[in-house]
């Protein structure tokens, strides 16, 4: 045999091995790392189920519990582990600062319902809030609650003709709305009637200049609206107060008369 046969002979079987250990060789898989996490890598926080608003009171339905990685839960989220009934206790809290929904609930930007910035916090934007001194006399009795609506009168005495004494009443305000009697700034289901001793008002800031200068003038009383008509009246409830006609009782010499004051 030639040698130029013997070469391409011996070329052809080492393809031939070559294809051999190509095709019918296994191949051994190279081992799965498994990544075992462990069972306590996440902890339930308290989220924003919805967004909340800024001066919005928030419900129950407003929070949600969520599972939160571990390594981000910072120190002042609220943990279902720590304060299992967080959904019950921020119910009624007003938000200081807004949430979009799936973020974490601080305690920081919530204002509870006896926190002392929560008045602040309920207040519509552009409102003031000042208080006046009540009593039985002055104050509806006590029957006068939160959210109630009412018209504030001032009772002055003046001098009249012959130094005799004149008694007027003007309402000075109309419709205004009370944000807390004392202490008390929202109604509680089924709450007794309390005489308070002062009335916090929702007033615009010159309603409150007015207020301000009728309590130095003489008494302030309250009158409480009906709710069939307590509703804002966009045209004249947020205006400067009108006076309105009032009677007037003159004693003349131990007589009293009445006459209309406009």
């Amino acid at each position: 045999m030639k040698p130029a046969r013997l070469i391409v002979l011996g070329i052809a079987v080492l393809a031939g091995a070559a294809a051999f250990m190509l095709s019918g060789g296994e191949r051994v898989p190279a081992p799965v790392q498994q990544i075992v996490r462990p069972a306590n890598d996440t902890v339930e926080i308290l989220v924003a189920k919805t967004d909340i608003a800024v001066g919005r009171a928030v419900s129950p339905e407003d929070l949600t519990w969520q599972a939160w990685p571990v390594s981000a839960a910072g120190p002042l989220f609220i943990r279902k582990t720590d304060r299992p009934n967080a959904l019950d206790e921020f119910k009624g809290a007003v938000a200081r600062a807004p949430f979009v929904a799936g973020e974490p609930i601080r305690e920081q930007k919530l204002v509870r319902a006896d926190g002392a910035g929560f008045l602040s916090a309920i207040l519509p934007a552009g409102m003031r809030a000042i208080s006046v001194e009540i009593s039985a006399e002055t104050g509806a009795g006590g029957f006068i609650l939160p959210n109630d609506r009412v018209d504030v009168l001032l009772t002055r005495r003046e001098q009249g003709q012959n130094n005799a004494d004149a008694i007027t009443t003007d309402t000075i305000l109309r419709n205004i709305r009370v944000l807390a009697i004392d202490q008390t700034v929202e109604e509680k289901n089924g709450q007794k009637v309390v005489v308070g001793k002062t009335a916090t008002l929702e007033l615009g800031p010159q309603q409150t200049e007015t207020l301000a200068m009728s309590r130095q003038r003489g008494t302030i009383s309250l009158a409480l609206r009906s709710l069939a008509d307590a509703k804002p009246n966009l045209l004249t409830d947020t205006e400067e107060p009108q006076h309105t006609s009032s009677r007037v009782n003159f004693v003349r010499f131990g007589v009293n008369s009445t006459q209309t004051a406009k």
